[in-house]
């Protein structure tokens, strides 16, 4: 029987709410609640006997904490977008204490499927340049990235496919970049949707989250997969290895 999680639960907003349902759901407990920014997380997991700590928090937090996690050797599924510009400085100080971190910009399986069949259609679409090619992302008001950071991913899918295109940029677009549009709304977990367009059709590709829980189901898994391990992994390793 796989080892139960002790999680530590790193940001209680509405997503830190749906992962405490789902975790106690499968059978997991929460050890201790931290809001979102805390001097000495390891202490914290420590004195709660924590064995895995999951983050959604901000872009500001996210870095101070993954480093106090790191620092005192809990394996980590991470969450907060907006802090990539960091990745380089985690990544190494993972390597160097030899720690375990668990990142995705989204953990809902129909999401992750998604990235696929972006990947796929940008692949195809890079032999029909008469199509253009650009992403809408919505989100709740309280989201405080822009644009999110599933977005940025469906958008570095589809640059690795499609030669014409060299990078993103936000609410503008031209002949070699990709337009995001990002759109503020009340109450709206995550609705993205990739749009291929031609003088003579439409094709879009669109995730719509109807709640959280998809992405709570996703964050639990992964940590459960986590235990055990030493390095970094996405999605992609969780779904690989699920597929063997």
């Amino acid at each position: 029987m796989k080892e139960k999680l002790k999680i530590l639960l790193i940001g209680y907003g509405k997503m830190g709410k749906a992962i405490e349902e789902v975790a106690k759901e499968r059978g997991h407990s929460i050890a201790a609640i931290i809001s979102d920014k805390q001097i000495d997380l390891g202490h914290i997991c420590k004195a709660y006997g924590a064995n895995l700590a999951i983050e959604f928090t901000s872009p500001e937090a996210a870095v101070h904490n993954l480093e106090s996690l790191i620092d005192a050797g809990i394996p980590i599924v991470c969450g907060s977008t907006g802090w990539l510009d960091s990745w380089d400085k985690i990544s190494d100080r993972i390597k160097a204490n030899n720690g375990t971190l668990f990142y995705a910009s989204n953990y809902s399986f129909g999401m992750n499927l998604m990235f696929h069949l972006t990947e796929i259609a940008g692949r195809v679409v890079n032999d029909w340049p008469e199509y253009e090619v650009d992403i809408e992302e919505i989100h709740h008001l309280e989201k405080k990235d822009m644009p999110s950071g599933t977005a940025i991913t469906l958008a570095q899918k589809l640059l690795k496919e499609i030669n014409r295109k060299k990078d993103w940029v936000l609410n503008q677009g031209g002949p070699s970049t990709i337009e995001i549009s990002s759109i503020r709304e009340p109450d709206v977990p995550g609705t993205h949707t990739v749009s291929f367009s031609s003088s003579v059709d439409t094709i879009d590709l669109t995730h719509t989250a109807h709640s959280r829980t998809g992405f709570a189901i996703g964050a639990i898994r992964a940590g459960e997969w986590l235990l055990g391990r030493k390095g970094i992994f996405s999605m992609e390793d969780l779904l690989a290895d699920r597929l063997k």
